[in-house]
């Protein structure tokens, strides 16, 4: 359960970098880029922290999976992006494959 606790906080560290991407104005922007690249480096430590106790094809789904749902959720409710139905479908099929992957997950971490 731990693992999982510090994977939902490497994800959050990647969502709060990637949404920097967008205030970064391509790196020229001070402040976004070092929160950029702080929540990056802060997500990547988590992460290797959660491989020890989480599979890697497990913790790599829900953190790209989530991840990737969080980042679309923000830009439409803090970027005012527009989503179509098949963005939207796409975002519900992700969440889908999360839950699926983690019914089959096994306890066993090699390393």
């Amino acid at each position: 359960m731990k693992g999982y606790v510090f994977l939902l906080f490497s994800i959050a560290f990647e969502v709060l970098g990637t949404s920097m991407l967008k205030l970064s104005d391509g790196f020229t922007q001070l402040v976004p880029s070092m929160i950029l690249l702080a929540s990056f480096a802060v997500s990547f430590t988590l992460m290797g922290i959660v491989l020890k106790t989480i599979p890697l094809s497990i913790a790599y789904s829900v953190w790209a999976g989530l991840g990737t749902v969080a980042t679309g959720l923000i830009g439409v409710f803090v970027y005012g992006e527009v989503l179509s139905t098949l963005n939207s479908i796409g975002l519900i099929v992700i969440v889908l494959g999360v839950i699926v992957m983690n019914f089959g997950k096994t306890n066993t971490v090699h390393g």
